[in-house]
This record gives structure tokens, sequence and C-alpha cells, in this order.
């Protein structure tokens, strides 16, 4: 084998052994390490399932839009009425099965730049929070943009806090980076239909 080729095969080693170590998200329950052949038994990665969905599975049409999110995943799917825009967000997700709620509910009210007012068990869980975050603050735990739905306290908004994208990390809303819930923001409408599964 001449130097060359023996060059761009170790540079092709290398890459393949980066690009493994990358798709580990931190906190995923996951590990490799690069030269090692030893793996800890990997918890499911929400990008094994992190993938296009077809809304006839879920909706009977998308009159207004349609919204899915993937509870498992951890990914929001979003079709326009007409279908020609299709989206597919990464989210956090709620902490916990008891705070999970799954169903069928619709988009009642946008807000921008949304208040924060901590319900009362989140006030019992944690009395150190403040009874209000205004909108616009950069500590404000929904973000820049927030998507209100028919079950109360129920909210699919921004977060500042890009770690928790991914992740099991909300008291009960569904979060996205706030570039993206300004996307969401301008292609849902009231009376957008959203099925939690």
């Amino acid at each position: 084998m001449t130097a060359d080729k023996t060059q761009h095969l170790d540079r092709r080693m290398f890459l393949a052994a980066g690009a493994a170590s990358a798709l580990v998200l931190p906190g995923a329950g996951a590990f490799a390490q690069v030269g090692s052949t030893e793996f800890e038994a990997p918890v499911r990665n929400n990008f094994s399932s992190f993938r296009m969905l077809d809304w006839r599975g879920y909706f009977e049409n998308t009159r207004k839009g349609a919204i899915l999110v993937d509870i498992t995943s951890r990914a929001l799917h979003f079709w326009s009425e007409d279908q020609s825009i299709y989206r597919l967000y990464p989210t956090s997700v709620p902490l916990t099965e008891d705070l999970t709620r799954k169903g069928r509910t619709e988009v009642v009210q946008k807000v921008e730049n949304p208040t924060w007012r901590p319900t009362a068990s989140m006030k019992e869980r944690h009395p150190e929070w403040p009874d209000e975050v205004p909108g616009g603050s950069p500590e404000n735990p929904l973000g820049v943009r927030a998507l209100y739905l028919s079950w109360t306290y129920y909210r699919i908004h921004g977060t500042h806090d890009t770690r928790k994208i991914g992740r099991r990390s909300s008291s009960g809303c569904v979060g996205l980076y706030n570039e993206h819930i300004l996307e969401l923001f301008g292609y849902a409408e009231v009376g957008t239909q959203v099925l939690l599964i």
C-alpha cells in the first residue's frame, strides 16, 4: 500500500471515529470511547426515531394545519393545511409520565413574548421560583413565543435554555429552540390541530 493510500485511509478512519463520537448526545445515557471496543448498552437515543412522518397516520385532514408531538422521539412535526410545508423540530418533553398529557387538542391562542407564571404545583415543588417572569426576559422559561393549547397550563413554546431540547425537562409543556418556535408560530394558527402521542 502506498503512503498516499495509507494516509487517505487513516484520515477516513479518524473522520469516521469522530463522527461516531459526535452522534452521542450528552445525557442520552450512552457513550462510546473512540478507539475502544467497549460500549455501554445504549438507551434509545431520540434521533434513532427522529424521522419524517406522513400526517395521514395521525389526522383525518390538515385543516388549519396539524402538529404532531411524539414524546418518545422528542420531535414535533408540522404540516400546513395545503401540505406544501412540512417541518420537523427537536423538542423538550415533560420530566415524568404523570406530567405528560397525551391526546388531541388544538392551538387556542398565540402569544408573543409571553409572561410566565408557575402553577401552584410548580411553586409547591420549587418555592424559590418567582411568582412571575415578564415576557422578553432572558430568564423567561416560555422563550420568545408560545402556542397555548386548549388544555389548561399546556403550551408549545420556546426556551432560552437550549440544554433542555432533546430531553425530559419540562413540567408538562413542549419546548422548542427559540428560532424554531418563531418559525412554527408563523405557520400555526388558532385552530391548528395538535396531537400528542
